[in-house]
């Protein structure tokens, strides 16, 4: 009888993180309380104190766990993919509350008085392998440093999608998305591999 029993928890620990996650995106951290998530989950106290300790321990699951729900591809591929990557992320960000909250909640974590940068290393880590292939490939010019531009695109990344939230509430994230790499891709590759790559707002609509 104990696997119907771990299976229930499981399944109460997503229905709670993802009540969280839906309140967390809908009221930003200082707007969202535990009595709220708990309507929304159709859940109890005891439930949520038995999984998280308390409102700022689901806020740091929430980040951490962000990508849970995403398709990325298994093995890196390189510079095209890496383009794809961020474009379905830009088209994520408009449908997936898990991801939406999680990303919210990171640029948000001085008003919550979290610490939580982990997330911001994994991504950094996922571009990170799309870019040490595409220098295997060839792809890259000689001056880049694969480790730098990752880091940098997350940040970039990270911005612009704050701003289209601002304007648009991310309505046009993939276009800004797309208009981002038309900037960076001549700091990154050389011409002859600009020429074959396809930045299309539409590539990141079906997953990668």
């Amino acid at each position: 009888m104990a696997r119907p029993k771990q299976e229930r928890a499981v399944r109460t620990k997503q229905l709670i993180l993802h009540a969280a996650a839906e309140v967390f995106d809908e009221c930003g951290y200082s707007g969202t309380s535990i009595s709220r998530i708990l309507e929304r989950a159709g859940s109890t106290q005891g439930a949520m104190y038995f999984h998280f300790k308390s409102k700022e321990d689901l806020a740091r699951a929430v980040i951490v766990n962000q990508a849970e729900e995403l398709k990325l591809p298994a093995d890196p591929a390189g510079l095209q993919q890496l383009v794809d990557i961020t474009l379905h992320l830009a088209h994520e960000l408009q449908r997936n509350v898990l991801l939406r909250a999680g990303v919210r909640l990171a640029v948000e974590q001085e008003e919550s008085g979290l610490d939580e940068y982990s997330v911001y290393e994994w991504w950094i880590n996922q571009f990170r392998r799309e870019l040490d292939v595409a220098r295997e490939r060839g792809e890259l010019l000689p001056e880049v440093d694969e480790a730098e531009f990752a880091a940098v695109l997350v940040a970039s990344f990270t911005g612009t999608q704050v701003m289209s939230q601002v304007a648009t509430r991310r309505a046009d994230l993939p276009e800004r998305i797309a208009s981002l790499w038309r900037y960076l891709l001549p700091g990154l590759a050389p011409a002859e591999v600009r020429q074959r790559l396809m930045v299309s707002v539409e590539r990141g609509q079906a997953p990668v």
